[in-house]
């Protein structure tokens, strides 16, 4: 997904004060998750993906897909909202990105 553009939509949104109050509450929670995916990103890192968080039995790594679950949800209730951020603009961001990765980054691309 490509993030960066993802987040300059939210940003936009943000900078609208017509905004209600369920769009502004879908922002809020998009930018809480985002963080928390930053979070188990950072976990991974630090202390391996395979490492067992104690009380949760999940590792590092399932708990980083929970999050990214997570984040995938607030982003389809952003788009339901139908407020600008479509599956078309997101789809042609990662299309982007993806290129973008192909050209700066050692990183195999098959899409």
């Amino acid at each position: 997904m490509a993030l960066r553009s993802i987040l300059r939509q939210v940003i936009i949104l943000v900078l609208n004060i017509n905004m209600d109050n369920e769009t502004r509450e879908i922002l809020t929670i998009l930018q809480e998750e985002s963080a928390e995916v930053i979070v188990e990103v950072s976990k991974c890192f630090r202390f391996g993906p395979d490492q067992l968080m104690e009380k949760t039995n999940l590792t590092n790594i399932q708990r980083l897909e929970k999050e990214l679950g997570d984040l995938c949800a607030m982003i389809d209730l952003l788009v339901d909202k139908d407020i600008g951020v479509t599956h078309a603009g997101i789809s042609s961001a990662k299309a982007a990105k993806f290129e973008k990765l192909k050209q700066y980054s050692n990183i195999r691309i098959n899409k």
